[in-house]
């Protein structure tokens, strides 16, 4: 395992993200806590030492299942991380209660890191409103020894984490953000990357495979990359560009799967950064699926806990990403459609944007749904 020098710390340069655990059912709140004890028992034995979870995660449930199985392991053995959920407004008075509520459901007395979560445009005045006193609050925890290392997750563009900055910057001690070759100028990522090596803040990096979408490329694209680099399966090729990146310290990765995370373990037994060349390829066939994409839903289920309908959003615009690549040839949307419920279908959002509210992509969902249902002739 590569590991990261972070302030005298050797931190795993793979860290094991916790909101895509392995589940019963496909039910995102039903943890499989057998197949994720077999996990973290493999990443103990494997190098891995750095843990993040959140408050909402599985609907409110990996906290607790990562803190129990945890537990079972010496506290000085990992690094474990979570996050103030500020990506919902109606939190941002309850401060205390949610970080002490955190600690009991983690079983511990500190998180090793504590992230602001989610800075964005929909809540980035409230994090900086002094009434809420959440800044006052962790800096608090800081001294007194229950969070040891400060941050900050964004989701929001480079004017909002700049905003922040300017407020908080001198006591952030690392950002995390979304980087992978595909958004790394879609979203400005690249931008983001700068604007942090600027400022000399170390990067943790999350979705590095953007959700999955990664893992897999055409057979065109996958062609051309072993061409290159014919050792190399396509997901290594996602961490390898990050390698390539000043700054980054840590890579999340939410594996849901043991052989996910035996694959990603043994991507990570070496650097090998890519050359010019192969970062000139890599985004190359970004920019050919960008162009491809309609929506850049990163299946985060923010939006699924704040709809009305309780409709499986990110399925249904995986669904709508589907029919728009494939247009009128599109067969799997309408088959895995029939799948569901009538009263679960795209057109059943009532259009109150509640979701738009919490989405980290800011995307207009009620928008796609409708244009989703419009192709699908209803």
């Amino acid at each position: 395992m590569i590991y990261s020098d972070f302030q005298g710390l050797k931190i795993s340069q793979l860290g094991m993200g916790n909101m895509r655990l392995p589940v019963i059912d496909n039910d995102d709140s039903r943890i499989d806590k057998e197949q994720t004890r077999e996990m973290i028992k493999y990443c103990m034995e494997n190098g891995i030492n750095y843990y993040d979870t959140a408050y909402g995660y599985h609907n409110g449930n990996s906290e607790l299942v990562v803190g129990e199985l945890l537990k079972e392991y010496d506290r000085d053995s990992f690094y474990l991380a979570s996050k103030f959920p500020g990506y919902d407004l109606n939190n941002m008075p309850h401060v205390e209660e949610i970080f002490e509520e955190q600690l009991k459901k983690c079983r511990v007395d500190y998180f090793d890191f504590y992230l602001f979560h989610n800075v964005c445009e929909l809540n980035i005045d409230s994090y900086l409103d002094p009434k809420f006193g959440i800044y006052d609050y962790l800096m608090e925890q800081k001294r007194n020894g229950r969070i040891k290392h400060l941050g900050f997750s964004a989701h929001g563009d480079i004017a909002n984490m700049t905003r922040f900055l300017d407020a908080y910057g001198k006591d952030m001690e690392f950002c995390q953000i979304e980087l992978n070759y595909f958004d790394y100028l879609f979203q400005d990522a690249k931008g983001k990357v700068e604007l942090l090596n600027d400022r000399n803040i170390p990067i943790w990096v999350m979705e590095p495979l953007r959700g999955g979408q990664l893992a897999t490329l055409s057979d065109e694209d996958t062609a051309k990359l072993h061409a290159v680099r014919a050792d190399e399966d396509v997901p290594a090729w996602a961490f390898r560009f990050l390698q390539s990146i000043e700054g980054v310290a840590v890579i999340l990765s939410g594996m849901s799967n043991m052989d996910q995370l035996k694959a990603n373990i043994s991507t990570f037994e070496t650097n090998k950064p890519l050359n010019k060349e192969e970062m000139d390829l890599i985004l190359d066939i970004a920019d050919g699926m960008i162009k491809k994409t309609t929506v850049p839903c990163t299946a985060c289920h923010y939006c699924v806990s704040h709809c009305p309908m309780k409709l499986d959003i990110p399925f249904l615009l995986k669904l709508y990403n589907e029919a728009m690549v494939a247009g009128s040839g599109d067969f799997i949307a309408p088959m895995a459609l029939a799948s569901l419920p009538a009263d679960k279908q795209p057109e059943c959002c009532v259009t109150c944007h509640s979701c738009e509210q919490v989405c980290p992509q800011t995307i207009k969902i009620p928008d796609h749904l409708a244009s989703f249902a419009r192709k699908l002739g209803r």
